[in-house]
This record gives C-alpha cells, structure tokens and sequence, in this order.
C-alpha cells in the first residue's frame, strides 16, 4: 500500500510453492497464488480506504482455467520451465518471423509454446479449448479474471507470449497459425493503464509485467531512461519512445507501457539468468559464505579479482548470446586465487553481464547510457553497486523506495483513477537514497572486461545437442 507521496504505508506478503515435478519443470499452483492474494490483500488493506489497485507479476508464467468454474484445468507453467525445448526445435524455420513481428527470440522463456504444449499434453483440452470453454492467460490474467470477472491482459503481458504482433498491439493470426493456438481461447488485450473492473468497490485500474512495473516505478519516462533490477536473475529495461527498436545484438523487444488510448511505449530488454542465485549457490553448494551478506565481506578481504573470472552459465547464457548450450566456467585460476578473489569474481560477473546487455543496448537504440537506475535485492551490496559503476563509467543510483515493482503498479492504478494526475507529479514522488560513481580507471576496466569475454567464450558449445 501506497500514499500520495509514493511512501510505502502498509506491507503483506505470503510465500506459495515452487514445484519442480521433473529436472527442467517448474510449476505454480494458479489456485494457491489466488488464495495467496486474497489473503494479502485482506492484510494490508485493513480499514483503509482505497483509491485503486494494481497487479505486478511474472510475466510468462501460462495458466489456462475453466471459463464456467474459474478453476485451473492444469498446473500453471513458470517462465524458467524448458519442457518446451523440442518444440522451440521444431519451430526453427520461424525463427524470423518471431523476431519481426514478435520483437522476440524463440526460446522456451515465453509464454506461447508453453501453451502449446498443454493443448497437445492435455487430454481433450484442445477441443475444449476451440469451443471457448477454456481460457489463456498470464498470471495478470488469472488475476483480473478472479477479480473482477472479466478476460483481459495487458499489452506488456501479451507482448511476452510470442503471440501478440509488437506493431500493432494485436494478436497475430501467422504466429498463432505457427503455434496452433485457438484465438477463442486468448484474452482481450487492453493498455496498462486502464481501469479493468471493480474488487469489492475498488477499481482494478492497471498490469503490468514486472519488469515494466520496475520500470515504470523508477520512473523511467523518457527515450534512454534506463532500471536494472537485481534479483537472482537481473533486468534491463531501457525505455526507446514510441517506436519498437528491432534488436540486432540480443536483446529483446518489448512493451514498456501504455497509459490508455496514448501510444504506446516501448523498450529495450536485456535479461540475465543469474546473479543474486549466483550468490546463494555460493553459500549454499560450496559453502564458502554462511549468509548472502557475507559476499561483500569475504570480497573485501582482497583488493581485486587476482585474475579469476567467474561466468554463470548455470543454464545456459541468455542476453545477449541466448546459448541454451552454455555452462558455467570459472577462468584464470593459479596458485595464487583465494576464496576472497573468487567472492569478488562473483559480484564482478553481476557487473560484468549487465556491461554486456549495456553495450548491446548503446548499440541497438543509439541512445548511450548516462545513468542507470537500480532495485532488488542485490543493490544493498554497496561494493557490487560500486563496482557496477567502475564497470559501466556511469552513476548508479538507488531510490528511497526499494519495491519498485509494486510501486509502478500502484502508480499506474492511481493515474487511471485521477489518484496522481500527471507523469511530472510522479518523477516528483522519486528522490534517491544513494548514489555510487566511477572511480576506477580507464585501462584497468577495460582489461578487465576483455578477459570476462574471454571467459564467456570459453562457456560454449559445452552441450553437444
């Protein structure tokens, strides 16, 4: 819960499972996380009087659910299950149709094929799925649909199912001919900034995908505005105007927002596996740091990497490579290398990534970073956070407000309901809470970064497929 002036006034949050039913699954009960909401809600409202609410969430994670009794007819699919692989396989003759029309790689991160996938594992749902009788949607969607009873989703949503056209905000009838989706089955696709329906007298007046919401909760308003947001995996969102940028360096394109009718705002995304769970495999499969804050201690112990470079590619690299078969190297060890140097390579290999989608994104919009702005987790870390602006040569700043996610979606629910009335009074609502600028020179970060790249090519091909 938010007041006027961004502040964070009441807080709940409830934990549901992750279910991992076989290596490469991962699952949500739909049902559970509905039942999680409905108890949160009650929480941290209480008496208060409320002007509006929002909905942040993961953005692929498929359900597909009853039309007549609002239950899930299966599991729900969560964005890191890669059951689809086969299928992206087969699909590999489209690859550039995605790309076009989608603004997206085909991988087994987005929604589509995981749809797929349950219409041809699923017993007769296909056939209930052409008669309307099932419904499709993102967890925005399933949201929405218990809350207010209609069938909608996002356009920041929609854009990450590798079904909606990104030029013209529409489902495209050639990309649901490539995955045999059913149109009957598909929600109506509405702007982030609108008012849906109503939740016990309050108005559910906007969605959005959570890295968009971080977006929009940092403010990033104007073309080259840029968020990272550090969690176990890591976000870029650069915002490019009102035009989609076709990224020709690994990026992917997506929708920022859309307040309304107004057109809509796109941008940039640069999204990297792991970082934060770089640190818990630390603490918790080698056992070198008993806590996640012990990293920026055990780091400190040492002035630099002592030549050691850690590359993360626990799954596979995504931004901007996208190599499924990719594993995770640890390079340029000696003699000399000590737990302390492998804690800094660690942090380094967070800064050194987001360098990477960074470069990437200089070179698909031509709009050069000047600042960027960080949340999550990760950003408590104050060494990490000064070593990402050596590594960068810009600031990194980080706002008062830490949840940012669900902040940006408090912002776009109060601007549909006159809550805010403008973009400008919400860039007032942003003061930052700490600021980190380069210091490190030149050569040394250089250096640096060409032997991290070294060590990213020596990830690959690893899995012979």
């Amino acid at each position: 819960m938010f007041d006027q002036g961004g502040n964070i006034i009441s807080v709940a949050q409830r934990e549901h499972r992750q279910i991992f039913p076989r290596p490469g699954w991962v699952e949500h009960d739909a049902a559970e996380i509905w039942e999680a909401v409905r108890a949160v809600l009650d929480d941290a409202v209480g008496g208060l009087d409320i002007a509006a609410l929002g909905i942040t969430n993961q953005r692929e994670t498929t359900v597909v659910w009853d039309r007549l009794t609002g239950e899930p007819v299966s599991p729900a699919i969560v964005w890191q299950d890669t059951r689809t692989d086969g299928l992206i396989r087969s699909l590999a003759n489209s690859e550039e149709l995605f790309r076009e029309r989608a603004g997206l790689p085909l991988t087994t991160y987005f929604s589509g094929p995981k749809l797929r996938w349950l219409l041809e594992e699923t017993p007769g749902l296909r056939g209930r799925a052409e008669r309307g009788e099932v419904l499709f949607g993102t967890v925005d969607s399933w949201l929405i649909w218990k809350l207010t009873g209609r069938h909608v989703t996002d356009v920041t949503n929609a854009s990450r199912t590798l079904m909606m056209n990104i030029h013209t905000l529409a489902w495209d009838d050639d990309l649901l001919a490539v995955l045999d989706v059913p149109r009957a089955m598909l929600p109506e696709i509405r702007p982030s900034v609108e008012v849906y329906g109503h939740h016990r007298g309050i108005p559910v007046a906007s969605a959005l995908g959570d890295q968009q919401a971080a977006l929009f909760g940092q403010t990033c308003f104007a073309p080259g505005e840029t968020k990272s947001t550090y969690g176990s995996g890591s976000f870029l969102l650069m915002n490019t105007g009102h035009e989609p940028v076709t990224s020709k360096h690994g990026l992917l394109t997506t929708v920022g927002y859309q307040i309304g009718d107004a057109p809509a705002t796109y941008a940039l995304e640069g999204a990297i596996a792991v970082t934060g769970s770089l640190v818990q495999w630390l603490r918790d499969n080698l056992g070198l740091i008993s806590s996640a804050a012990e990293i920026e201690t055990l780091a400190k112990t040492v002035d630099d990497n002592g030549g050691c470079y850690f590359v993360p590619a626990f799954s596979g690299l995504f931004a901007p490579h996208w190599r499924s078969d990719a594993r995770g190297v640890i390079a340029g060890l000696t003699a000399f290398v000590t737990k302390g140097h492998i804690a800094r390579a660690v942090l380094e290999a967070t800064a050194f990534q987001t360098r990477e989608v960074v470069d990437a994104m200089d070179a698909d919009a031509g709009l050069a970073l000047t600042s960027l702005r960080v949340d999550g987790g990760m950003t408590a870390d104050n060494l990490l956070m000064q070593t990402l602006a050596d590594v960068l040569a810009v600031p990194v700043i980080r706002p008062v407000v830490a949840e940012t996610t669900a902040l940006g979606a408090a912002y776009a629910a109060g601007l549909a309901t006159g809550y805010w009335p403008d973009l400008d009074s919400l860039r007032a609502n942003w003061h930052r809470a700490a600021e980190w600028r380069p210091v490190a020179g030149g050569p040394s970060r250089e250096r640096d970064y060409h032997y991290w790249k070294k060590a990213v090519a020596r990830t690959l091909d690893w899995v012979e497929q």
